[in-house]
């Protein structure tokens, strides 16, 4: 469970000095208080904790507020004069937390391995599960659902034994106040808030409306939404109409007074007629939610409202429908449905219905040009895998037809005439496997292939996935193991850097002026904040519990299940509003932070988890080998994290010129629609394309890239190769900026890899004939150009300009190839 940590307390966490202008600075202002609130860890009662609810406020340029829950038993170490603050402010009846002479200042009590009790801002939560006291449950309970994804304890409010609603029983002029009670009495003119609450959690509910714009989900009752976003205010606040309302929008058209055959029984009933006392809301669920004013609402509100409800409808419909048509035992009954039933066949599980054109934020109508070029893409994806089907089925007689369907559905649209077309040498069907790889090795750890000869089997074959493999070969990829060496030899440089690796991390490990200093403190936040939230469906960071659980230890084993604290994170005021976190993660966080020691000049940067990651996966956790191959993928990537941008706006200005070489009509299409930034490509060369791929792709990918067998920015290529890809849908379906920004984001998870690194392959080898070919013109039109020139200037002495303005038309023609161009041709590091 979420637990409170404070590191500003004093060590005696029974004593209580009195208040000075330096404690209140550390101290937080009570503002709400509400007893015998119970946390129920087992289903016994007798294991039920007791305990305070609070809102509290810390003070600042923008204040922040907390809800927070506090065993009794933290606050009685606390003394009888802490327990007073709270339960003398559980029956005082302000609202207003701005007086300053009235303001009750509390310290939130210390860290307790066994205490439930947590604080955590208002801002961090998601929603709140409220269950009102029934003849079922004889308690009312709030479950508090964060925006991590977590849930914390839930909250039973036992108002029998509660204070506040004992004494709200009594009259006023039964038990009257002193006027010296603290904190002292309200005046008149402030409404007490617990008059019209029914139940502890109501009463709550209404005091944090004052700091959060609480919503009341009309889909699920007991669901409020804390600081809704746009998108939830719109999915849960559609209206339930009776049924007669439909009839009340007709009868105010002009339908209602017109001629018509139809008799006047099944006509709509006017609006002014007596309603029907059997179509009231007379369900729980109508009952539980809050009566409109059915006759203020205007018309058009009602219209609207109505016809959103009808387009849900049918979205829902189209989306169940597909659902059941995608399934395979209804592929025998596709064909002899309809043209508009066969639309909402799925293919291959590939397109969910509805579900993408909310994600960007864009509505359905301004959508449409996306919906209609994802549309399109699936039909051509399907139509190309059914053409690759009957290519397959059919006996193979000719060369051309098996270089086009090895191909897919991309085609190299910029060519230059009488070059030969290249042929990918992709073949990822046959993996480099254990065996193939002790091949490559003598007795004595040698290799007896050159590492070129490596780095194209790599990038062609790829790497088995069975086993340890990749924990082998990728250090050699990378450069940790150097290749031309015995196993002897490189065992001895190993434990060097193995040795390097803990000297780095001593310098802040245990050293408290390291670890302590402030601009350690930012980066340990932003490493435990990134660390907390990559990868999490991977075993090694997904699962919160140790690996050994011994049967005596079965208490200790639940709260490290729900361990929150984490010895990284500085933050430990918010600390429930963070995911639970492991060793596995502590290890990557410690690796991170290593680093930013290790690059004092670049430090850690937001996205280096993404990288770091994967790599600690595939090495199993080992520490020291994870930080040395990270480092190598930073030697190489390191321009795309410069804090000023300036890597990857180069690689993205590359990126347009190959465009531009390569197919120039995209070039102009992405011109016409202010495109030409790529803004579209910037998550894809900043992190390799993590995003975009299963993990397991993205780790093939990924040994692909390092292989530098073709180029060094290989990565230039494969984004180029996605875009061509999708060109045709791009041009003819996408005219604004928004709309490729929004449909290149929505390829995430549905780009083939092998098809695209054989595209990529093609390309390249395209660009470097393209080079070789200009190249070589160049070379041969030199010499003639330079003898024209000057027989010019001696012949028309009197006419140069005009000679100099026909030399530079000729000049304009010839394609010119930038640095950065000709740097793609560059490979081996």
């Amino acid at each position: 469970m979420v637990e409170i940590k404070h590191e500003s307390l004093a060590q005696d966490s029974s004593h209580f000095s009195s208040p000075s202008s330096n404690e209140e600075e550390s101290k937080h202002r009570l503002i709400y208080s509400k007893s015998k609130v119970y946390v129920n860890p087992t289903a016994y009662a007798k294991d039920n904790i007791p305990g305070f609810v609070a809102l509290v406020k810390r003070d600042g340029i923008n204040p922040t507020y907390l809800l927070a829950w506090i065993p009794e038993t933290l606050l009685h170490e606390k003394g009888e004069k802490e327990w007073n603050k709270f339960m003398k402010f559980e029956e005082s009846t302000a609202v207003d937390d701005e007086y300053e002479a009235d303001a009750v200042l509390i310290d939130l009590p210390v860290q307790r391995p066994e205490s439930y009790a947590f604080s955590v801002p208002v801002t961090s939560i998601y929603s709140l599960i409220v269950n009102s006291p029934s003849l079922s449950s004889w308690y009312g309970s709030i479950a508090i659902n964060l925006i991590s994804g977590s849930t914390l304890p839930t909250l039973h409010f036992h108002d029998d034994e509660s204070q506040s609603f004992t004494m709200s029983a009594k009259s006023p002029t039964d038990t009257p106040r002193s006027p010296s009670t603290y904190p002292p009495p309200p005046s008149d003119a402030t409404p007490p808030p617990k008059t019209g609450s029914t139940w502890g959690g109501e009463d709550l509910l209404a005091r944090l409306r004052f700091y959060a714009h609480i919503l009341r989900s009309s889909l699920q009752p007991n669901l409020y939404l804390v600081d809704p976003s746009r998108e939830d205010i719109e999915t849960h606040s559609t209206q339930l109409f009776s049924d007669t309302a439909v009839d009340d929008i007709l009868a105010q058209s002009s339908f209602a007074n017109s001629h018509s055959p139809i008799p006047a029984h099944r006509r709509p009933r006017p609006v002014s007629s007596p309603p029907n006392p059997y179509s009231m809301r007379a369900s729980i669920l109508h009952r539980s939610l809050p009566q409109g004013s059915s006759s203020n609402a205007s018309g058009s509100q009602a219209r609207m409202a109505l016809l959103q409800s009808f387009s849900q409808i049918t979205r829902h419909a189209a989306h169940a429908a597909q659902q059941i048509l995608s399934h395979p035992l209804a592929k025998p009954i596709v064909p002899h449905l309809p043209d508009p039933v066969k639309s909402l066949v799925n293919a291959n599980g590939e397109w969910e219905w509805g579900s993408w054109v909310e994600k960007g934020g864009v509505g359905e109508f301004e959508s449409a040009r996306v919906y209609l070029a994802r549309w399109a893409r699936i039909v051509a994806e399907e139509g190309e895998r059914a053409r690759r089907q009957e290519a397959q089925a059919l006996p193979s007689s000719s060369e051309p037809a098996e270089e086009s369907s090895s191909l897919g559905v991309f085609e190299l649209l910029q060519s230059t005439a009488n070059l030969p077309t290249p042929k990918s040498s992709r073949n990822p069907k046959h993996p480099v496997d254990e065996r193939q790889w002790r091949k490559w090795f003598d007795p004595e750890g040698r290799p007896k292939t050159r590492i070129e000869e490596m780095r194209r089997e790599i990038f062609s074959r790829g790497t088995s996935s069975t086993g340890m493999l990749r924990q082998e070969i990728w250090p050699f990829l990378l450069g940790v193991y150097e290749w031309d060496a015995t196993a002897a030899e490189r065992a001895q440089k190993w434990e060097e850097k193995r040795s390097q690796y803990q000297s780095l991390k001593n310098e802040w490990c245990g050293v408290p002026e390291v670890f302590e200093r402030p601009d350690i403190l930012e980066e340990r936040h932003r490493i435990d904040v990134d660390c907390r939230r990559t990868d999490r469906s991977q075993p090694l960071f997904a699962s919160t519990t140790p690996n050994s659980t011994p049967a005596s230890e079965d208490v200790e084993d639940e709260k490290r299940m729900h361990m929150r604290y984490s010895t990284m994170s500085p933050q430990t005021c918010d600390i429930g509003a963070q995911a639970p976190t492991n060793e596995h993660i502590e290890r990557l966080a410690s690796i991170l932070l290593t680093y930013n020691l290790y690059e004092k000049e670049l430090g850690y940067v937001q996205g280096m988890s993404d990288l770091c990651a994967p790599v600690y996966v595939v090495m199993d956790g080992d520490e020291e080998l994870t930080f040395w191959c990270f480092v190598e993928i930073m030697d190489r990537m390191k321009q795309n994290f410069l804090r000023d941008q300036s890597g990857m706006r180069k690689q993205l200005s590359t990126l347009q010129q190959l465009i531009a070489v390569m197919d120039p009509e995209l070039y102009r299409h992405l011109e016409k629609t202010d495109s030409l930034n790529l803004f579209f490509c910037f998550r894809w060369i900043l992190i390799h394309f993590k995003r975009e791929f299963p993990f397991e792709d993205v780790l093939r990918l990924w040994e692909v890239l390092w292989t530098d067998y073709y180029s060094n920015n290989f990565v230039i290529f494969v984004a180029l190769a996605v875009l061509e890809s999708h060109r045709d849908v791009i041009m003819r379906y996408l005219v604004e900026f928004d709309e490729i920004l929004k449909y290149c984001n929505e390829l995430s998870m549905t780009i083939e890899l092998d098809s695209t690194l054989a595209q990529a392959e093609v390309l390249f080898l395209s660009f470097a004939q393209l080079v070789a070919d200009m190249d070589r013109r160049q070379a041969e039109e030199n010499p003639t150009s330079v003898g024209t020139a000057r027989r010019r200037i001696k012949t028309n002495s009197t006419g140069g300009p005009e000679a100099g303005n026909n030399e530079r038309r000729v000049a304009t023609k010839r394609v010119s190839l930038s640095d950065d161009m000709r740097s793609l041709l560059v490979a081996g590091r």
